[in-house]
Parts: C-alpha cells; structure tokens; sequence
C-alpha cells in the first residue's frame, strides 16, 4: 500500500496524481517532484513496536516510501551501521564522533538506497530501459538493481570516471557510453541522458530529483536509521558529502518526516561538505545566494570525482535543510579529503573512496573555527567504498620492499617501515 497523497513541482507549484506515474513536470523547468504523504495514516502504521518485527532494509520504513512494497526489488540495502569512531574522535580532538558506513551497501555506496526505490517505481511502471548520467556510483547501483529486476541500463558517464566503476557496470550489463567533457559548467552526461529520454522513451533515474523523484527518497533511511541506531536520542550534526545535492535533499526530507509522526521531535544540524575544486552549494551558503541564482561551476576539479556535478540540482531542498536546522556549509581541499581517507583506514579500518570521505576532510576545520564544539555528538556519513577507485589509494603510498628470504633483509625492511622487533 501507498501513502503517497500527491507530487508537487518545487518549482511552477503544479500538483500531479502519484498513481500517474510522472518522473518530470510537464513544464520541464527543472521542478522537482516533491511527494508528500498522508503522515497521519502512516503514524498510525509505523511505530517504535512495530519496527521491532521488521527486516533493516529500505522497506523497514515502507509507510514513506513512494512504492508499494510489492515492487521491491531488494540485495540487502540499508542497515548499514554507525560506528563509534574513539580513536578518530581522540586525534580530532571530540568527545563523540561516529560514522554511518555507507560502504556496506551491496554496491559500495549510499546510491543503493536510491535506486533501489527508482527501480521499484520502474518494476510498477513497467520499464523495459533505463538510463543515467553519473559519475559511476549512481550507475553501478542502478544497474545492479535493474539487473535483479530484468531492465536493460544505458549509463551516460563522464570520460574521467575511473575504470573499477566503468568495469563494474560492465559486469553488470549495463550498455556504457562515455561523454567527453564539461564546458561551461554543462555536465554532458545530463545533456545525453535527457535526449536519451526524448527520443527513445527511456526511463531516467540519475541520482538527483528534477529528473527522477523517486530516487530522492531512498536516502531518508539514512536519517531514519541514524535516529533509531541512537535509541531517538538527539545527536548534533550530520556532515554529508555532497555533489549534485540529492543525498542531502533525501536527508532533509527523512529528518523532517520522523518529526511529521512524531519518533523524534528535534533536527540534527546538517552539513554538506563539498570539494573545494566544486563548490557552487557551499559558495551559496556562505554567501546567502539564493538557490535561483546558483551558477555552475565552470571547471570542476577535484580528486572526488564523485562530487563533480557542476551545479547542485537539489540545492534548493538543501539550501532549506541547512536554514531549517541551523546547519552550515563547508569545502575541503583535495588534500584534506586525501588525508580524511587515511585517517578513516589508520583509525578506523574504514576503506573509503575519495568522494566518500570528502564530509571528513572538514571536519577539523569545523572544530577549529569553533562551529562544532567538541563536546558535541557529531555523525559523519562515509558514502562510497574505497574499492571504487583503488588507483587513488595505491596513489597514497610507495611500493612495499621486496626481500628474499633473509632475516637481515626482512629487519632492514621493518627498519624502513617503522615496524618495532
């Protein structure tokens, strides 16, 4: 059962039945489709007891997903856990930090949640092709999904994105097309996907709202489950590394429903965390540019090539989330994110892409300039797995000695490294 009342464009206002299926507005005026629900209803349904019988997936919270639950299409998203970060807590310099591990989910990234929703809505409308523009995460989830699901995937990927990603899609069977460049802030995957759409009758399911609404809803378990995992005791912020915008829209949105029935009744401050190389949403934060005057930006550049959409398609949602609970907005060098994905390993034997530990990489700065105060309870969201850009990581450090078999080679190579005996 559905307890989706209506969709709404964010932008023109117009209102539109869910039971007819609308991915766009009709206006293509780059609206997003906000769904709302009948909160009321779902108070009823979805309660601390009745969460107590139920599997941790996405469908756990299935009152505020947009899709019947009969059109699930499940490999074991969500229920990712929030680790008790203490010895990265103890060299940041906080009394309580932790880390919700987006890693664990069955692709490697937080882009599970979100397609898994998307897929659903396709399963239901009987998609027979869909396609996406993606830096590589947003692909390799929906093609494992639609894989599960029987749908053919054409992912639109920029010619930068690494080739563990491209090779995962591939294994997947999903048809790959690589567009080369991005001139004036136009990011050309978009460009093809959505002629893609025009021409061929695809169904689009990029990780950002005006092109698919549905996949803005996956990620609101991270803030359902973040809640529960600390017993709906309050905690101070979520830092959220943040691209196209999506993911923090999605968390916004969850905060905010669990409010709507009541399991919490307090907002954590959100944070999104961009690279400084792509940072037109943290530029307009700090600046109080109105989501409408948002420029692009023009030359991306940045290690966390995750985090290269060069305008924030969902700014308006997080430009909304961060006012409304009193958040902030922060950049991060590239060797700031370098060094967050070494302490994340050296700390907590945690292997993160790039992009995923961008939300890491300012942290310090956040405890320095006395944002966050460091008695505060801080969640940082890793989003993606190291294993998605192993080239980085072995970047990070020089070759291993070789010896032969010697006890004199072997000390003087644990001498080299450091390594007591």
């Amino acid at each position: 059962m559905s307890y989706v009342t209506k969709m709404v464009c964010s932008k023109c206002g117009k209102v539109y039945d869910p039971k007819e299926g609308h991915v766009m507005c009709d206006k293509k005026d780059l609206g997003r489709l906000d769904i709302f629900y009948d909160y009321e209803k779902i108070k009823e349904k979805l309660t601390k007891e009745s969460l107590a019988k139920r599997s941790h997936d996405t469908w756990r919270w299935k009152e505020l997903m947009p899709v019947d639950e009969k059109y699930a299409i499940r490999l074991g998203e969500g229920g990712t856990p929030l680790i008790k970060a203490t010895r990265l807590a103890e060299a940041y310099g906080l009394k309580e930090l932790y880390i919700k591990d987006e890693t664990r989910n069955p692709t490697g990234s937080f882009k599970d949640r979100s397609m898994s929703v998307s897929v659903a809505k396709a399963v239901e409308l009987g998609v027979k092709v869909d396609t996406t523009a993606s830096s590589g995460n947003a692909a390799a989830a929906l093609a494992a999904y639609s894989a599960k699901a029987g749908i053919k995937t054409v992912a639109f990927v920029l010619s930068t994105a690494s080739v563990s990603k491209v090779a995962q899609l591939k294994l997947y069977g999903a048809s790959v097309i690589k567009v080369r460049g991005i001139e004036k802030g136009e990011d050309p995957t978009v460009k093809m996907m959505l002629v893609a759409v025009e021409e061929m009758g695809w169904y689009p399911s990029p990780s950002f709202g005006p092109f698919n609404p549905y996949q803005v809803e996956g990620p609101k378990g991270i803030s359902f489950e973040v809640a529960e995992q600390f017993e709906w005791k309050p905690y101070d912020w979520m830092l959220v590394p943040t691209g196209s915008s999506c993911l923090l829209a999605g968390i916004w949105k969850g905060v905010r429903d669990l409010k709507e029935i009541g399991l919490t009744n307090y907002y954590p401050r959100l944070v999104p965390v961009q690279p400084e190389g792509n940072s037109p949403l943290i530029r307009a934060i700090k600046n109080n540019i109105p989501f409408e005057k948002i420029e692009a930006e023009k030359h991306p550049h940045t290690i966390a090539s995750g985090l290269s959409d060069p305008y924030p398609w969902d700014g308006d949602a997080a430009l909304e989330g961060v006012k409304k609970t009193g958040g902030t907005g922060e950049s991060a060098s590239d060797e700031e994110i370098a060094q967050a994905v070494k302490d994340l390993a050296k700390y907590e034997g945690i292997f993160a892409e790039p992009s995923g530990a961008a939300a890491l990489g300012a942290l310090r700065k956040l405890i320095d300039n006395k944002i966050i105060d460091r008695n505060d309870r801080v969640v940082v969201l890793v989003t993606g797995s190291g294993f998605k850009d192993l080239a980085f990581a072995q970047s990070l450090y020089k070759e291993p000695p070789e010896i032969d078999a010697d006890i004199n080679q072997l000390k003087k190579a644990l001498k080299e490294e450091g390594v007591p005996f």
